[in-house]
């Protein structure tokens, strides 16, 4: 009986801890919301409260070095298991001005530079360039969208290259794990084109 007692302490002790550690990923998971809206051509999105400015690399910026971020969406047909798209990944190079308060430059290259940007605008200036097309979608169609973000290691940059990822390097990007503390993860889903926001006039991606 007493052993029994013990083990329903236990137990429930247990459960406890688990339903605590769940609120804390799901307190995590909404204070990030991705917003996914639809231009009519493709699917964008924005998290005004990710800031992957911060941390680590962020004093990597201020110690005058630069860091480059992989970024890339991909559309499931299902709960984050089967994707069916994914744009390319995109590469963002961001520095920082060293003699202007806060400001800083970031570039995706071959496309775009822009300049003396704040740390909340050059956040959102990067989600703000991707896009994935959803062309094929019936607007009645459940989808799942996730968006990674990634600081890259000199071993990511040799397999982008200059010209962009082939199917075998793309594989190997992809399975990678990230150092601990340089990877960002939101999801949302299920969606669907017909319920989206639409926000004509942004063009395609």
């Amino acid at each position: 009986m007493a052993e029994a007692a013990r083990t329903a302490r236990m137990s429930r002790r247990t459960w406890l801890k688990m339903a605590g550690a769940g609120l804390s990923v799901l307190t995590a998971r909404a204070a990030d919301p991705l917003t996914v809206t639809f231009d009519g051509d493709n699917l964008r999105v924005s998290a005004p409260s990710l800031h992957f400015l911060a941390g680590k690399p962020l004093e990597r910026l201020k110690n005058g070095d630069t860091v480059t971020y992989l970024s890339q969406l991909t559309i499931f047909r299902d709960a984050f298991v089967t994707p069916i798209r994914r744009n390319n990944i995109e590469r963002f190079v961001i520095s920082y001005n060293i003699w202007a308060d806060d400001k800083f430059t970031v570039s995706v290259p071959g496309k775009a530079t822009v300049q003396n940007l704040s740390q909340k605008a050059t956040e959102a200036w990067c989600l703000d360039s991707l896009a994935v097309t959803a062309s094929g979608l019936a607007p009645d169609t459940q989808f799942w969208l996730r968006f990674d973000l990634h600081t890259a290691t000199q071993h990511d940059l040799d397999l982008v290259g200059d010209h962009g990822l082939n199917v075998t390097n793309l594989v190997m990007l992809l399975g990678r794990r990230p150092a601990a503390g340089s990877s960002w993860t939101l999801d949302a889903g299920p969606l669907r084109l017909a319920d989206l926001v639409r926000t004509p006039g942004r063009g395609r991606g």
